[in-house]
């Protein structure tokens, strides 16, 4: 069954921006499973962990939001720090981009959600459209 892990902080350093959780997964093997998908109803982006069980969620809300938006200027992707271990979050960004750009406009992930990502990435949704 999968498990929710809500991601609360996170803290940069230039180009380096970690993501800590503080419970920590107790599932040996854990991976960065590349993909991101959206929970409108908690207003959150939700990347994908993965063992041999199959997917666990990360909620990143809009808490860390301002976080998200610098992680789409950096030049890597984040990392996620439970305890001792630091996991690469592998395509966040890429896969975060591609959700902000899908959401921009369009009401089906929900009007509220979408009217939160417009305004809290306008930054980047703006410097594309240059």
């Amino acid at each position: 069954m999968p498990i929710t892990y809500n991601v609360h902080s996170g803290v940069q350093l230039e180009n380096d921006i970690r993501f800590t959780l503080e419970v920590m997964p107790n599932q040996p093997g854990i991976k960065a499973g590349g993909q991101m998908i959206t929970d409108s109803d908690s207003m959150s982006f939700v990347y994908l962990l993965e063992d041999e069980t199959g997917y666990h969620y990360v909620k990143f809300g809009q808490d860390v939001w301002p976080l998200l938006v610098n992680t789409l200027k950096a030049e890597v992707d984040p990392t996620l720090q439970f305890g001792d271990v630091e996991l690469t979050l592998h395509k966040f960004r890429e896969e975060l981009e591609m959700l902000i750009f899908n959401i921009e406009g369009n009401d089906n992930y929900g009007a509220k959600f979408s009217k939160a990502v417009e305004e809290a990435f306008e930054e980047i949704l703006k410097a594309s459209s240059k």
